[in-house]
């Protein structure tokens, strides 16, 4: 679906706020109802060209919550980080079709691809499930004592860059690479194409059938 297809609706800003260096969380007036891993578009005015974001808030939330990065020299995300609550956000409704179902499933997310698995474990999804979430930097892992507290053993951090206590030092592929593969009814990968492709090559070679991974790929 192109964004330029999309009916955009204003709606209000209620909290801006930095979560990590150079990571935000927008929360917005909710509009419609959606399914926990859906998308929308959103943009700061109707001139300035709209993109895509996981929502990350639960299904019952009163709120709609985005995760994004500030690009700087970029278009909309250093616009985005400008607003105040009460301005104004223009944004479509749900879309998309990467979402999850009752069963055992592996959660694949790179920086703020965890978007969609934040949505679907506010949810109430997270029986069953695992996560391995990888991010170059520890500030990147800001969501980590949550998905520690609603997966347990089943949160699997990872970092690129730095070393810590109780997170695996390298990408996320690198950790399926040594660890034993859980076997899962799905598995859900959420970041960048790198990441996308890169897990998917090591979950093949693992002998996953390919129709049972599903990507969402963030450009």
């Amino acid at each position: 679906m192109a964004v330029e297809n999309l009916q955009l609706t204003r709606t209000t800003v209620s909290r801006n706020e930095e979560v990590a260096c150079g990571i935000r969380r927008l929360t917005f007036e909710r509009r419609e109802d959606f399914i926990p891993g859906q998308t929308l578009a959103l943009t700061t005015d109707q001139a300035i060209p709209a993109r895509y974001y996981s929502i990350a808030s639960g299904c019952d939330e009163s709120s709609i919550e985005i995760l994004y990065d500030v690009v700087a020299g970029g278009t909309l995300t250093p616009r985005l980080a400008r607003l105040q609550p009460g301005d104004a956000v223009f944004a479509s409704e749900a879309f998309g079709r990467f979402s999850d179902d009752e069963g055992v499933s592996v959660w694949v997310a790179a920086g703020t691809g965890v978007a969609p698995f934040v949505s679907m474990a506010r949810s109430g999804m997270s029986a069953g499930k695992t996560l391995i979430h990888g991010s170059r930097t520890l500030a990147g892992l800001y969501l980590r004592n949550y998905f520690s507290s609603a997966l347990g053993g089943r949160y699997i951090p990872c970092c690129s860059s730095e070393a810590a206590e109780g997170v695996f030092f390298g990408r996320t592929s690198a950790w399926l690479v040594r660890e034993c593969l859980l076997t899962a009814d799905r598995y859900l990968l959420c970041g960048s194409s790198r990441m996308v492709v890169d897990v998917r090559d090591v979950l093949i070679a693992q002998g996953v059938p390919f129709d049972r991974i599903v990507a969402e790929i963030y450009f």
